[in-house]
C-alpha cells in the first residue's frame, strides 16, 4: 500500500514538473493598448511596459492602438522608446491610427491592422484644428520619414500623411516601380490616408487580423502566454494631473495662492493650497517631461525672489515685482511643447495663460467670499471683527 502512495506521489511531482517546464518554455507576448488621445501621460506607461518586457526576456511586444492623435511631444517619446527596444514589436492597429498614431505605428518593426482600419493623417495642428507653420510640417514630415525608413516602410507615402503640398505618381516597392492611382493623398493638396488594403499594397502595413491571435497565429508562433498590460494608478494620475484644464487650473491658483501670502500675517490656507497645486503641476510635468530643468529652475527662483520679499523686506517692492514676472514666464514655459514650434503656437500659450490668470483670480475671489460668509470657517480666518471678539473672550476668563 504504502509502495503504492509512492508512486502516486511521485506521479503527480512529475505532472507538477513537466507542466512548470511546459510554462517556462512558453513565449511571453506582451500586449500594451495606447488607445484615445496621445497624451503626455502615456509615455511613462509605454516605457514602463517596455522595461517590464526586457527584464522578462520576452520575445514580442504588440501595441493595441486605436487613436485619433494627440500631442507630437507625447507621441515622439513613445516612438524614440519603441526604436530603443531590441524586442520584437507589432502595432496592432485596431480600427485607427491617425496623426500621432501614425508614427507610433510606423515605429514597431511591423504593422497589422483589422479589415477596415485605417493609417495616416499626420498634418500638425493646433488645438483649434488649424494647420501649423512650415516649421511645425517640415519637423513632422521628415521624423515621419525617418522613422517609416528604420523599419522598412516607403518614406514617399510617410511624408504624404504629413504634407499635402507633395505629390507622386510612381512608388518603389520591394525594388518594383509602381504606378500609384488607387491613394487618393498623391495628389496635391490632398493627406495621405490609408485602408487596410491599400497599406497592404504599397508595403506600410504587414499583415491582416482581428484577434492578436490570429496575427500569433500567422506568424507562426505557438505555445505562448498573453500578459496585458495596463496603466497603474500613477500613471493614471499623471495623466489626470497633465490635462491642459487641469494644468492650467493647478498653476493659476498655485501662483495666485503664492502670491496671496504677501498680503496676509503669518502663512495661511492660500499658501499651502498654493505650495499643493504647484508641486502637483510641476512634478507631473517633470515627470512627463513637458518641464525641463531649466524650467523648473526659473520657476524656483521667482520663488525664491517671493519668499525673499516675504520675509526679510517688508512691504511689497523690487524682488515681490521681479518673483512674479520670473515665476509666471517659468510657468508660460511649461504650456511650450517640447518639438519645433511656430510663432502661433507661442501666442497661443500666451493667450491661453493670460486667459487661465484671469480666470483664476476671478474664481479665487469668488472663493474666497463664500468662504468668509461661512461661519465654519470663522475660527480659522483672524480678522478684525473677530479679533475684538477674542479679546472679549479672553477678558470675561481673566487671560488678558
Amino acid at each position: 500500500m504504502k509502495t503504492k502512495f509512492k508512486h502516486i506521489w511521485l506521479f503527480i511531482l512529475l505532472l507538477i514538473l513537466g507542466n512548470s517546464i511546459a510554462q517556462e518554455n512558453k513565449k511571453n507576448i506582451y500586449i500594451v493598448p495606447i488607445q484615445d488621445t496621445i497624451d503626455l501621460g502615456i509615455p511613462s506607461f509605454v516605457k514602463r511596459a517596455i522595461s517590464i518586457a526586457e527584464s522578462n526576456n520576452s520575445e514580442l511586444i504588440i501595441f493595441d492602438i486605436d487613436t485619433f492623435g494627440g500631442r507630437v511631444d507625447a507621441a515622439t517619446q513613445i516612438k524614440d522608446a519603441i526604436s530603443a527596444t531590441d524586442i520584437t514589436t507589432i502595432a496592432f492597429i485596431n480600427r485607427r491610427a491617425i496623426s500621432a498614431g501614425s508614427l507610433i505605428s510606423l515605429s514597431c518593426d511591423k504593422i497589422y491592422m483589422t479589415d477596415g482600419a485605417t493609417i495616416g493623417a499626420t498634418s500638425v495642428v493646433d488645438m483649434t484644428g488649424s494647420k501649423q507653420s512650415e516649421k511645425s510640417q517640415s519637423y513632422m514630415r521628415e521624423e515621419m520619414a525617418a522613422t517609416a525608413e528604420k523599419t522598412g516602410k516607403n518614406s514617399s507615402i510617410a511624408r504624404g500623411m504629413v504634407d499635402e503640398e507633395l505629390s507622386f505618381e510612381f512608388l518603389v516597392i520591394q525594388g518594383d516601380s509602381l504606378k500609384v492611382e488607387d491613394i487618393e493623398g498623391r495628389k496635391e493638396g490632398k493627406l495621405i490616408t490609408l485602408t487596410t488594403e491599400l497599406a497592404l499594397k504599397y508595403g506600410i502595413a504587414d499583415g491582416k487580423g482581428e484577434s492578436i491571435e490570429e496575427i500569433l497565429s500567422s506568424l507562426g508562433i505557438e505555445d505562448y502566454n498573453i500578459i496585458i498590460l495596463n496603466e497603474n494608478w500613477s500613471e493614471d494620475l499623471v495623466r489626470f494631473l497633465t490635462d491642459p484644464t487641469i494644468s492650467s487650473l493647478l498653476t493659476t491658483f498655485g501662483t495666485i495662492g503664492i502670491i496671496s501670502e504677501l498680503y496676509s500675517a503669518g502663512w495661511g490656507i492660500g499658501g499651502t493650497i498654493g505650495i499643493v497645486c504647484l508641486t502637483l503641476a510641476l512634478g507631473a510635468g517633470y515627470l512627463t517631461q513637458l518641464a525641463s530643468s531649466m524650467d523648473l529652475l526659473i520657476i524656483m527662483s521667482g520663488l525664491l525672489l517671493l519668499v525673499i520679499e516675504f520675509i526679510a523686506i517688508p512691504g511689497f517692492g523690487f524682488f515681490g515685482i521681479a518673483g512674479i514676472g520670473v515665476l509666471f514666464y517659468g510657468l508660460y514655459l511649461l504650456l511650450i511643447p517640447g518639438v519645433p514650434v511656430s510663432d502661433e503656437i507661442y501666442s497661443q500659450a500666451m493667450d491661453g495663460f493670460s486667459w487661465g490668470i484671469v480666470g483664476g483670480i476671478i474664481a479665487l475671489i469668488m472663493v474666497v467670499n463664500l468662504l468668509l460668509k461661512s461661519k465654519f470657517l470663522e475660527k480659522f480666518i483672524t480678522t478684525d471683527s473677530n479679533k475684538s471678539t477674542l479679546k472679549k473672550n479672553y477678558k470675561k476668563r481673566g487671560k488678558v
